[in-house]
């Protein structure tokens, strides 16, 4: 299977198509026209369901009125981002800009957002719906990032921002929203033609500069629409790249553990340094600084064919392709001896000094006998991403209307090399370690090893694990509405939603026994190997320079990528099997809802209250061990009340209240039906699936009160509350192979461990759940009410409080302990300050997020694994030379915020501590 990527290129779809010879001859036209002067006012977006009439002024102030607009006109608790201008989004990243929303939080890869999390609630809880049809993009990261996106979570990295007009984040569940949600479900719309006044394109284009890549990365976008047959026509064309290069350095552990324990991990007995063999001290699993390459190219097109076919008659295509190519190089030197539990590894190593600080931390060590790798991996990513829609409104007569929608999305995550090449070299004497002066980036010294020394080293493993996954949705809603009266509106329909979840995972190997990774049978002569190790430099740290293998050399001369002889990957290993599966999922909705306006003696009140009920069949195809596929099917019905109401005690101040029933489906990687094996030096774990796990469910409650004046200016305060009834945890507990019950002939021997070594074991298992709370708060107001320069000011705040108690279970189902939500920060805020007027714009955010947990219970015996709080700084500056040409400049990340992973509440040991600098971006518009 494996094999160089070339590529693929951009698919020509019927759309496509009829857009170009749509807008080609009036796009000629207009070039060669004369333009009469025009006030410079933006081309107005008409009226949706969430838009605005005409765009009075163009800039951030004006994206901030639209937006709060939304926010007012809704039933339900809404928040809203919108376009400055044509092809012209607040922020270069979707969930950038998402984190300016009260209660969302993002998590980053690459130095940019990857996922978001919604009051407390991370990404698996937020549903993602671009032009009304759920679509699910996934990506590939880091493994410290949590690798290969093998979940629910929407990869919001896939997209460029340009590419859409509009977000809105729906807090409150309504009967007519699909379910699937207990944060949020996110709306993204694309530009359609009847957004503008007839001919319309736009152009722009940015030079960005990384500080710690050093490198130049350009992009573009273009924008090009037109209507036709006096207005009842339309075609639109968009089209965004960028190419990116990141580095991103910092140092890993890859976990710390236990110093002793009563099986075989153990330092040598006769080590002069005594206190080190206490089972109560811990010490880093694999001490290392790491360097990261990131070459990124993104791709982003969507096209849109509008017509109004009557009065009451408006029928839509729209298309959206993505494609984001992530190529990644990482170059390491370690002291893997520490995570090696047997006689040629941690059990010869001496500990010959050190000092344990107050946590039980060794923090200092000097050690003879340690064996040093170093390791190159290269991975060629790919994620493609394909969206067509259909929308029909009809309306039967000034009362009746019908909308129909179909639609489908497929994402595909190609991952064809990833390769890692490592050598090793023995019994290093005198190599230390040293955490005292800096805990998080700690000061190695190799001994009597030079780490820039190509020679002397021996190959020990040639890792190939290509990755595959796709995610594919087909849809069909059909809604209809019977305005009964002034007071009150009838609403009904029906969704039909197909979901497939494919992975594959391939790795060296003979098919039926375990992944191969070592170098059995491949000869290669000290000359040879030295020919192939090249030189990189780590300033994080002053961790300074070393040889790494060079991946791609490896490649050209042994054919490591050929996929033959010793390099032939397969999926049928016990290794990779588990992630060689499938997940049908389908689901049929119904629901009943009634939208009423009436008053209450002098106050006027709106909203809605219905119920929507789900059915889902859910069918696990994998294998139950490496001979025996099988598969599981499990149904389950949801019935999902729900209201929403507003009041308007004044024409300005509006209170909310809002409950529902709301489910979320489980992961996918609980939904696996066997029990798979990873083992890799010291890290072995046992997984076991549930199919029949129960999906999240909760019942939800909200009260707000928002006071909105002046041109944009609003004042909101809202509390929630969320009942969790179920919960799924994943349950992890370390403990020898042989108190399992599983039989030892189970554990291959070329994976060189015995029953008496100890695994984590891991399953899912529903919990009782328990509650969150919290509360957000938001100020926004444009100083128009100061005098001069000072009223072209503003100013956007707000913060979220959030906090949880769910019970945790052991592995045998028992309660244990009781703690927070996986993902949740308790403590969240943004600030943006803003200059804005005809001619010239400004402004500064931040972004704080507090720190909180990705795992209970933690790996390697601790009670939790978390991240730790980051506060994140971006400005932008922008001049309107004309009222068709613009300038810009952009910083993002201006403090080179770190990224700070870590192990166990109380020791707080480092698993990852890394930054990947400052960005800058010097860009242009131009409106035709």
């Amino acid at each position: 299977m494996q094999a160089a990527s070339k590529g693929k290129k951009t698919p020509v779809t019927l759309l496509a198509l009829s857009i170009g010879l749509a807008l080609q001859a009036q796009v000629l036209t207009a070039v060669a026209q004369d333009a009469a002067p025009a006030a410079y006012v933006a081309p107005a977006p008409r009226e949706d369901a969430q838009t605005l009439d005409t765009m009075v002024v163009t800039g951030y102030r004006a994206s901030l009125e639209r937006a709060v607009d939304i926010k007012r006109g809704e039933a339900g608790v809404v928040d809203a981002i919108v376009a400055e201008d044509i092809a012209d989004f607040p922020d270069l990243n979707l969930a950038e800009s998402l984190q300016r929303i009260p209660g969302v939080s993002i998590t980053r890869e690459g130095g940019e957002g990857r996922n978001i999390s919604v009051r407390g609630l991370g990404p698996q809880f937020t549903r993602v719906r671009i032009n009304g049809i759920e679509g699910l993009a996934t990506g590939g990261g880091t493994d410290t990032s949590g690798g290969v996106n093998r979940a629910r979570n929407f990869d919001f990295n896939t997209f460029a921002s340009e590419l859409f007009t509009q977000l809105v984040v729906r807090k409150t569940s309504a009967a007519e929203i699909e379910e699937g949600s207990l944060g949020a479900t996110v709306d993204l719309r694309t530009a359609r033609p009847f957004d503008y006044d007839g001919f319309t394109m736009a152009v722009g284009g940015q030079m960005g500069y990384n500080t710690l890549a050093e490198e130049y990365d350009p992009r573009g976008t273009f924008l090009v629409s037109n209507t036709f047959a006096d207005g009842h026509a339309g075609a639109l064309l968009s089209i965004a790249y960028t190419d990116r290069t990141v580095v991103e350095e910092g140092s890993d552990s890859v976990r710390w553990w236990t110093a002793q324990n009563s099986t075989t991990n153990f330092f040598d007995q006769d080590s002069p340094f005594q206190a080190a063999l206490d089972p109560d001290v811990y010490h880093p699993r694999i001490p290392r600084y790491n360097s990261y390459r990131h070459e990124q190219e993104r791709l982003g097109i969507t096209g849109a064919l509008q017509f109004k076919l009557g009065e009451r008659t408006e029928l839509v295509f729209d298309g959206l392709y993505a494609r984001f190519d992530a190529n990644r190089w990482q170059d390491n030197i370690n002291a893997v001896s520490f995570s090696r539990t047997n006689a040629s590894g941690k059990q010869e190593t001496v500990v010959r000094d050190g000092e344990i600080d107050s946590r039980g931390n060794l923090v200092y060590g000097v050690f003879d006998n340690v064996d040093i790798r170093s390791e190159g991996r290269y991975d060629e990513q790919s994620t493609e991403f394909t969206q067509l829609t259909a929308a029909l409104e009809h309306g039967f007569s000034d009362s009746v209307q019908m909308n129909v929608l179909l639609g489908m999305s497929q994402s595909e995550y190609d991952n064809p090399i990833q390769t890692t090449v490592i050598v090793d070299k023995f019994n290093v004497d005198g190599y230390s370690w040293d955490y005292r002066g800096n805990d998080r980036l700690p000061v190695f010294d190799y001994g009597d090893l030079d780490p820039t020394d190509p020679t002397g080293w021996t190959l020990a493993e040639i890792r190939l694990r290509p990755q595959y996954v796709e995610n594919t949705f087909d849809t069909a809603t059909m809604d209809l509405s019977w305005a009964a009266s002034p007071y009150f509106t009838l609403k009904g329909g029906v969704n039909w939603k197909s979901y497939e979840y494919k992975s594959r995972e391939w790795g060296r190997g003979t098919p039926g026994s375990g992944r191969v990774e070592g170098v059995a049978g491949i000869s290669i002569d000290d000359a040879t190997l030295a020919s192939l190790m090249r030189e990189y430099n780590i300033r994080a740290g002053n961790a300074g320079r070393a040889v790494v293998p060079d991946v791609q050399a490896f490649a050209a001369l042994m054919g490591i990528h050929g996929n033959a002889g010793p390099y032939a990957v397969h999926t049928d290993l016990t290794n990779t099997i588990a992630n060689n599966r499938a997940i049908q999922e389908e689901s049929l909705g119904f629901f009943l809802q009634g939208d009423f306006n009436f008053d209450i003696g002098a106050i006027p009140v709106r909203g809605n209250v219905g119920v929507r009920r789900v059915d889902t069949e859910l069918t696990s195809i994998g294998w139950v061990d490496i001979n025996t596929p099988g598969q599981v099917v499990h149904k389950y019905t949801d019935t999902l009340p729900s209201f929403n109401l507003v009041a308007e005690l004044t024409p300005d101040l509006l209170l909310r209240v809002a409950g529902a029933e709301v489910m979320t489906r489980p992961n996918l990687g609980f939904l696996g039906i066997g029990t798979s094996f990873s083992v890799a030096g010291g890290a072995r774990t046992v997984t076991t699936g549930n199919p029949r796990v129960e999906p999240f469910r909760a019942k939800t409650f909200d009260l707000g009160l928002e006071w909105y004046f002046g041109d944009g200016g609003l004042v909101s305060v809202g509390a929630f509350y969320k009942d969790i009834d179920s919960y799924i945890q994943t349950s992890r507990e370390s403990r020898p192979f042989n108190t399992s019950g599983l039989p030892a002939s189970l554990l291959l021997p070329e994976w060189g461990v015995t029953p008496d070594d100890e695994f984590v074991f891991q399953q899912p298992l529903n919990t009782p759940g328990g509650e969150l709370t919290g509360f957000e708060i938001g100020y926004q107001q444009p100083f128009t009410f100061l005098p001069g320069i000072w009223s072209d000011f503003g100013v956007q705040l707000n913060y979220t409080y959030v906090d949880s108690e769910i019970q945790y279970l052991s592995s045998s189902g028992a309660p244990s302990a009781k703690g927070p939500m996986v993902g949740l920060s308790n403590n969240a805020w943004n600030a943006t300050l803003y200059y804005d007027n005809d001619r010239f714009s400004a402004r500064v955010s931040a972004a704080y997020r507090d720190e909180y947990m990705n795992l209970v219970p933690g790996r390697e015996g601790t009670d939790m694994e978390g991240a730790a709080a980051t506060t994140t700084v971006d400005a932008s500056l922008s001049y309107n030379i004309n009222e068709n040409f613009s300038v810009s400049l952009e910083g993002l990340n201006l403090t080179d915020e770190w990224s700070d992973l870590w192990l166990d509440s109380e020791r707080n040991m480092p698993i990852a501590y890394t930054h990947t600098g400052r960005q800058y971006m010097v860009g242009f518009r131009y409106k035709f």
